[in-house]
């Protein structure tokens, strides 16, 4: 590689794969340019990077990987987004991938940004055997209770599925009156890749809805606080009144 240009070394390691990163660090780590140097510490560094990402995709499948173990085939995993916003719905979603599936980057959706969790939206869609989404109303939250409106979106995303489950992986919760066997995981959109991609439709899911309501009602600001009770919101509601999309049953301390 001595006989490269730096311009050359960088557009050649630019196109080799992972496996090579090792071989060419070594030849670049002994390069008496401290430029071509600098460029074989950067190599190492996201040569960690891609090994560390590895091996939490291949715990990531620990829970799923336990499932089949036991002899289950189909194997969905459920989270929801908006418990707790004063306004808009409660979202949950199912997500079923087919056995060693891997998707570089997932993870819970809070730890994602925006951009980040659109990108993975349309990837779970084309790699998942099977989703489904579920969607309850402000009214029906108010009605039944937060609680038992997110196990109702549960199920609605449970009956969108092809073929139902036989083992379901669940960010801590257990959907009452479903009887397929659940697996509630404390902080299972972290540790589970079928929940992390269930949490993931969820959020984009109602975001995208809130983002649709900011469009009919601008002046409370929906698009930023997603129907979060911020400072903005309650000064909004303080100053405007609440808006058909409002849980009435978590504003009874302002009404």
């Amino acid at each position: 590689m001595k006989d490269k240009s730096v311009k050359e070394i960088k557009e050649i390691i630019e196109n080799i794969s992972t496996d090579e990163y090792l071989k060419y660090i070594e030849i670049l780590k002994i390069d008496e340019r401290k430029s071509v140097q600098s460029l074989a510490v950067k190599m190492a560094k996201k040569l960690d990077a891609i090994r560390r990402e590895e091996e939490r995709l291949e715990k990531i499948n620990e829970f799923e990987n336990e499932g089949y173990e036991k002899g289950y085939i189909y194997i969905g995993g459920i989270d929801e987004a908006g418990r707790g916003p004063l306004a808009g719905p409660v979202v949950a979603s199912v997500v079923v991938f087919k056995q060693g599936t891997k998707i570089e980057g997932i993870n819970d959706s809070k730890k994602l940004s925006e951009a980040k969790r659109e990108e993975l939206f349309d990837i779970i869609k084309e790699e998942a055997l099977d989703y489904g989404i579920g969607i309850v109303n402000n009214e029906e939250i108010d009605k039944f209770n937060i609680l038992n409106a997110t196990y109702m979106a549960m199920k609605k995303a449970l009956n969108c599925l092809k073929k139902s489950p036989d083992y379901l992986l669940i960010d801590a919760a257990t959907i009452p009156g479903v009887d397929i066997v659940q697996n509630p995981i404390i902080k299972g959109d972290s540790k589970s890749i079928s929940i992390a991609a269930a949490s993931i439709l969820a959020k984009v899911t109602r975001d995208n809805l809130m983002y649709q309501y900011d469009e009919m009602y601008p002046e409370y600001g929906f698009k930023g606080h997603k129907g979060y009770g911020t400072k903005e919101h309650y000064e909004a509601i303080e100053k405007h009144g609440i808006t058909p999309i409002h849980r009435k049953s978590f504003l009874k301390n302002v009404l």
